[in-house]
């Protein structure tokens, strides 16, 4: 049976380069990077190396980049270690868990939070942000792409309201990064979160930038690593994945590879739009070039994703980080999607080396799963609100 991945959002696989690169940190040059002898000295080369790297990706100076876990710890860093009780944060309800958790348990701590609204396309209105300005608002954290709906946030034009604010302002770039361009001196942000295993890197490795002057506290003590900002043993083979995959997302930007996959998905939107009963989450804004988020109207969206993962094509009802969860997705409910309907969504998310095939292969499925569906437990049209 023929296979087709297109839930990239929650991961991606590692592109054979950045296996190749990776290999002889785990074998052949396994010191701790914080040694000073040889093998320890070929480890720091190669984290600086891919620290290089990064910073080219986000237009910085390397030494804003900071190696850690992935995206989660990266959004933890930086609302723990900046808020403090009676500060304001200002976020969206459209943020992924890490974000929205976190800034819960702030709100347990004393620490004001507000969270904006998106309009019905999914789009954060830079005013909204304004509007929410406090005297005592010191982190306004926004999403660059959305992991479900791949809408692309205004974070330029957030980023110039935090700067008059003087406000700091945080990036969950995690779903951006290598699918559009980062300049984070023109966004004009202090902090941004990435992690390397959305981007055909290693799971478990990510990058946090933060701006030269930002006080923001590490979360993990009990050593000097990071320039004292993130303690811990550096995982120099993960590290170096996510500088070879960083490295290959930039000519992805570059080559057209972007451009191409943003062809695929249109085509895969299209053709599944003329199904009756079926409509676009996050239509007419700017999206990332992989991301769709389809509507099925009158069956349960779970229910069509177990049935098109038996004809071999994986896609996900939305954030993998809430699968199991009984609630549909805050994010088409903030949105003002009827429950109804955001338990009718899923999410394709296309691999870079997504095919003209994999299109087809989807195309000749989804028509039969959709009406068999409708077929055997029809939903009450009257439930779509």
């Amino acid at each position: 049976m023929k296979r087709v991945y297109m839930d990239a959002n929650a991961t991606t696989p590692l592109l054979p380069e950045v296996v190749e690169a990776m290999l002889p940190y785990w074998t052949e040059h396994f010191g701790n990077a914080s040694s000073i002898h040889l093998p320890g000295q070929q480890a720091r080369k190669a984290v600086d190396r891919a620290r290089e790297t990064l910073a080219e990706l986000l237009h910085c100076h390397a030494a804003e980049v900071v190696f850690n876990s992935g995206g989660t710890e990266g959004d933890n860093t930086a609302l723990f270690g900046l808020l403090r009780e009676s500060d304001h944060l200002i976020t969206t309800a459209i943020e992924h868990s890490a974000v929205l958790q976190a800034a819960q348990r702030l709100a347990e701590r004393g620490v004001e939070v507000t969270y904006v609204a998106p309009r019905t396309d999914g789009l954060i209105e830079p005013e909204a942000i304004r509007a929410a300005l406090r005297p005592n608002t010191r982190l306004i954290s926004v999403m660059l792409a959305n992991n479900e709906t791949g809408v692309i946030q205004p974070v330029e034009k957030i980023g110039r309201i935090a700067g008059e604010a003087g406000a700091f302002f945080h990036i969950d770039a995690v779903q951006g990064a290598g699918k559009v361009s980062i300049d984070v001196k023109a966004i004009g942000c202090h902090l941004l979160s990435i992690s390397a295993h959305k981007l055909h890197g290693p799971k478990g490795v990510g990058a946090l930038y933060v701006r030269r002057g930002t006080p923001v506290e590490s979360l993990l003590v009990g050593g000097s690593h990071e320039r004292r900002r993130r303690a811990g043993t550096e995982n120099v083979a993960g590290i170096v994945g996510l500088g070879a995959a960083a490295d290959l997302a930039m000519h992805s930007l570059e080559d057209g590879t972007m451009e191409r996959v943003a062809a695929l998905r249109d085509r895969l939107e299209r053709e599944v739009l003329r199904l009756p009963g079926t409509g676009l989450n996050g239509a007419s804004v700017p999206r990332v070039a992989n991301t769709t988020n389809l509507r099925f109207d009158n069956l349960e969206g779970e229910a069509l994703v177990i049935a098109l993962d038996l004809k071999g094509i994986a896609v996900s009802g939305g954030s993998a980080c809430m699968s199991g969860a009984t609630r549909p997705s805050h994010v088409l409910m903030a949105m003002g999607v009827s429950e109804a309907r955001a338990r009718a969504s899923l999410r394709f998310s296309l691999l870079k080396t997504a095919t003209a095939e994999d299109v087809d292969y989807v195309l000749s499925v989804v028509p039969e799963a959709v009406e068999r569906l409708r077929a055997v437990s029809p939903v009450e049209a009257g439930t779509l609100g």
